[in-house]
């Protein structure tokens, strides 16, 4: 029976959710000894510096380490070395993250005095752990592409196994300093990049350059969906930060409360690799009955998913993390509103693959566009500012979800595309707090 349910899956499903359970097991566990270590103050500041950190992180080298991953497939099959694509994937990544770190670097005063309490060194903890998932990402690109799902898997597992390892000795020597859980954000993908790095040198070298133009096709749009989509769902612990810098506990409550709320997001993860090709495959060919009944099923299985973590996380949220996180503060109503929210994202998924399966890449940027402008709105309501970032998530993902799901009614009602769509996007980062 197991193994007739694994012949059901894509190759290389069983490998990367093993790595990428541990790793989501290693958030749970890293925030939980952190927040029984540190101070309300300083657990504010280290989930302030989590939520920029795979805000930007994600948003920005998931969308490199997809292209990467693409055109190395291609060469592949093709015969092709991978070297210049890694190249020229590295030289991108690079690029991407000097420009950052720049911005960063000029505005470092403000970010310590706004965001980490006038602590300096966690804004250099900032751009190392940014740097980390560079690197982590272009390789995992490289280790997709060729698929190496064993050795991708294994990468995701030694950074989380690395995390729950770093941080369980942080605390049994009782470490208070909130730098240290944060560098842990450095190492742990630095070390998955570097133990997993043999097939990834021996893709070093080898054939004519690949031209910019085949990497950088779509890319803006893919990235601006990527970073759209994290703001969307990491924003509101930064905000809790700006809209009352005072206040000690609400940050580190709220991204306690969606880690727990958002396990239905690692759970899709799991799963959405096999989405897009599936609706891909059936919008190229104009089998819109096809189309529209995988993309039912899909939708299906994620308010599924959504529903039952809603419940969860409603009934016993509260007390969750108060046990787990030592970080009180919000109450089952949070918790509804957070549930809505991530439900409402879930859909907002599938329905960018959706839009991506028939080519429409600007759609799905517009959607998240107009998401981000709502939960802005939903952020500037006269509530207690925990309701106003709950609202804002909520309302964003509605709003994304809703207008996504007009832009799929408008085209599919006419007719799939006769064309075969490239299969190159990226689903947006569904976590945020891998």
């Amino acid at each position: 029976m197991i193994r007739r349910l694994l012949s059901l899956v894509p190759p290389g499903t069983v490998a990367v959710g093993a790595g990428l359970a541990l790793l989501g097991l290693a958030s749970y566990v890293h925030l939980a000894v952190a927040g029984h270590s540190l101070t309300g103050a300083d657990y504010n500041s280290l989930s302030v510096l989590w939520s920029i950190v795979f805000t930007l992180g994600i948003g920005l080298f998931m969308p490199v380490e997809q292209e990467v991953a693409r055109l190395v497939a291609a060469r592949h099959s093709q015969g092709l070395s991978p070297g210049p694509v890694l190249a020229r994937g590295a030289a991108l990544a690079a690029g991407l993250l000097a420009t950052v770190v720049a911005l960063i670097i000029v505005f470092r005063g403000t970010l310590a005095d706004r965001l980490f309490g006038g602590d300096g060194t966690m804004v250099a903890v900032l751009i190392g752990a940014l740097a980390g998932l560079a690197v982590a990402h272009t390789t995992r690109g490289v280790l997709s592409g060729l698929q190496h799902f064993p050795w991708y898997g294994t990468q995701l597992g030694i950074d989380g196994g690395l995390r729950i390892a770093l941080v369980a000795a942080l605390g049994l020597n009782g470490v208070t300093n909130p730098v240290w859980y944060g560098a842990v954000l450095v190492i742990a993908p630095v070390a998955g990049a570097i133990l997993t790095a043999p097939p990834v040198l021996r893709a070093i070298g080898g054939g004519a350059p690949v031209a910019w133009a085949a990497l950088l096709r779509g890319l803006g749009l893919l990235t601006a969906s990527s970073l759209l989509a994290q703001v969307v769902v990491n924003i509101g612990v930064i905000n809790v930060k700006v809209l009352d810098p005072d206040d000690v506990e609400t940050a580190g409550a709220l991204l306690s409360a969606l880690v727990l709320v958002r396990i239905p997001l690692f759970v899709f993860a799991s799963l959405q690799a096999s989405l897009l090709p599936g609706l891909a495959t059936t919008a190229a060919t104009g089998d819109l009955t096809g189309f529209h009944n995988l993309l039912r099923r899909a939708l299906g299985i994620v308010t599924a998913l959504g529903l039952t973590g809603a419940v969860t996380a409603v009934l016993l949220g509260p007390w969750l993390v108060q046990t787990l996180f030592d970080a009180p503060g919000l109450g089952h109503v949070d918790f509804a509103w957070l549930a809505v929210a991530t439900l409402a994202y879930l859909w907002a998924m599938v329905l960018g693959q959706a839009l991506l399966a028939l080519d429409r890449h600007r759609a799905q940027a517009l959607a998240w566009a107009i998401g981000v402008a709502a939960l802005v709105v939903a952020t500037l309501a006269p509530v207690s500012t925990a309701l106003r970032v709950e609202l804002g998530y909520a309302i964003g993902s509605v709003v994304v979800a809703a207008v996504m799901a007009v832009l799929l009614r408008t085209r599919t009602a006419r007719s799939a595309p006769t064309h075969t769509p490239p299969v190159e996007a990226v689903t947006p980062g569904v976590t945020g707090v891998s």
